[in-house]
């Protein structure tokens, strides 16, 4: 119903600014355009009163609005010029993922999955119909220039992206190498909006980060799934499986903005050996395209947390959805983005494309994701590293260990301490650690907040050993052991663990 009465509001629209143009200029129109104006206005009132007409009848009307305008607007335009507006326009109505692909932006589209491309290294998206930044790639010129997720760009140099498209969007962004563009952020917190002059340069994604965050725990993170995300990511496991065989592994898919189907259904693969990974339903109900595991490459030997947030889309949603409804993975962190929807990239020609929503997308238990997200099995805040270090309670404990003539623990040593009562460097320099973080607590603390602005706009790598959501996620890999020996072990009373009749009278003797 809502998009009945958007059509019919254009369409008066249309009607009402021909109508004043022949009013207010009806002594340089033509002749005819009176007529003409009377006939479109006929057609398009027929058009809304009976609902949908015969496509013939249709294209007939556009063809009428097409010459008419072409006749009568006040600039000469072309009849290429009309028919690419009017084709965008159409897609347009449709929702924010099908476009029309005119040759630069159909060019700029072949290559986003190629792993290799110009311009400033950011995903967008639209929030609130304003061009809103998903997640910039790291080491990107956008990355470098301190951009940020969920900073809004409001202008493209000296333009307004107000009413602009994402594809346009890109197209501006995009350019030759060591060429500048400027973009006018707004981000929250910030007393006005910040112009950031950026220099574009060619993007080389790497997909993949890998490193163990402790002995038999690793960690990989995947930025987006382009045309190697499933080798690259079976490569960094089997790399750590080499050093030491994995007990637990974090996954981190947050700010992945998602890419090619074929590789979320590879990567899912990677940990899920059999089953389906997503179901693809069209307009047909009978057309379902199932998509299935491939069989023989799936890691099974650990368990498998991971992270997602709201900039986790599209493709990582698949992943996060499969491995969540196959039982092989815990979802931590935030509900994702929330897209659940397919496109396909038509060819047109000469060098045109079309880019069109063609199908849902469901997970393994049917779970339609669209517009919801994958809701995470565990909720978790995002913290800054920093700050968090600093909010940290370090207190000095005192123990019996530290009483003068404690009794020693006679079992042994597993820790592999060796009794001294000496000091250690490591101890001495836990302290100088602290007495450090202090004084800088008391800086920043004394800073202005022109000065927190500034450090916020400074490039920030993140250290999966520092972050909040990491530690929190490796913490449950390591509950997982625990409670697994827990599930194994007969419930202790108070009977079992107390003294034998016979203990105690030989403790007597």
């Amino acid at each position: 119903m809502f998009q009945i009465a958007k059509k019919v509001t254009i369409f008066g629209f249309v009607i009402l600014v021909a109508g004043l143009g022949v009013e207010v200029g009806q002594n340089f129109a033509r002749p005819t355009a009176e007529s003409d104006i009377a006939r479109i206005s006929s057609a398009l009132a027929a058009a809304s009163s009976t609902g949908e007409q015969d496509r013939y009848e249709s294209i007939e009307l556009f063809s009428r609005v097409l010459q008419f305008v072409k006749a009568n607007y006040v600039d000469e335009v072309k009849n290429k010029q009309l028919i690419e507006g009017a084709i965008k326009g159409m897609l347009e109505t449709l929702d924010p993922h099908s476009n029309f692909l005119a040759a630069d932006l159909y060019k700029d589209m072949q290559t986003d999955t190629s792993g290799k491309f110009g311009g400033l290294g950011i995903e967008i998206g639209m929030k609130d119909n304003v061009l809103t930044i998903l997640a910039p790639i790291e080491d990107t010129p956008a990355w470098k220039a301190g951009l940020k997720p969920n900073d809004r760009i409001v202008k493209i140099n000296t333009e307004t992206t107000k009413g602009m498209n994402l594809m346009e969007a890109v197209s501006r962004m995009r350019g030759k190498p060591r060429t500048d563009v400027t973009l006018a952020i707004y981000r929250e917190g910030f007393d006005k909006i910040r112009e950031i002059k950026i220099t574009r340069d060619i993007i080389k994604i790497q997909s993949v980060k890998h490193e163990l965050l402790e002995s038999a725990y690793g960690y990989v993170r995947l930025t987006t799934f382009n045309e190697s995300a499933s080798n690259d990511v079976k490569k960094a496991i089997e790399e750590m499986n080499k050093k030491t065989k994995l007990r637990g592994l974090v996954f981190d898919l947050r700010t992945n903005p998602g890419g090619l189907l074929d590789q979320a259904v590879e990567v899912a693969s990677l940990f899920v050996d059999d089953g389906v990974i997503v179901s693809t339903i069209g307009r047909n109900k009978d057309q379902k395209d199932v998509k299935y595991a491939v069989k023989g490459k799936a890691f099974k030997d650990f368990p498998v947390a991971i992270l997602v947030n709201s900039s986790t889309a599209s493709a990582a949603e698949i992943v996060a959805g499969a491995l969540q409804d196959h039982h092989r993975a815990i979802i931590m962190g935030q509900s994702t983005f929330g897209k659940g929807s397919v496109q396909t990239v038509v060819p047109l020609p000469p060098d045109m494309g079309l880019k069109l929503t063609i199908a849902r997308y469901y997970t393994p238990s049917g779970r339609s994701i669209q517009e919801k997200g994958v809701q995470p099995d565990v909720f978790l805040d995002e913290y800054d590293p920093k700050l968090l270090s600093q909010a940290r309670l370090k207190g000095e404990y005192f123990r019996e260990k530290d009483l003068k003539g404690h009794m020693a623990n006679t079992d042994e040593d597993k820790s592999g301490s060796d009794g001294s009562k000496d000091f250690k460097k490591e101890e001495l320099d836990a302290m100088t650690r602290d007495s450090k973080d202090k004084k800088k607590t008391s800086d920043r603390t004394a800073g202005k907040d022109k000065e927190r602005e500034d450090e916020e706009m400074l490039p920030q790598r993140m250290n999966p050993k520092e972050d909040y959501q990491v530690k929190q996620a490796l913490t449950s890999l390591k509950s997982y052991e625990v409670f697994k020996k827990i599930s194994g072990a007969p419930v202790l009373t108070e009977a079992s663990t107390a003294p034998k009749v016979s203990e105690k009278k030989e403790a007597e003797e």
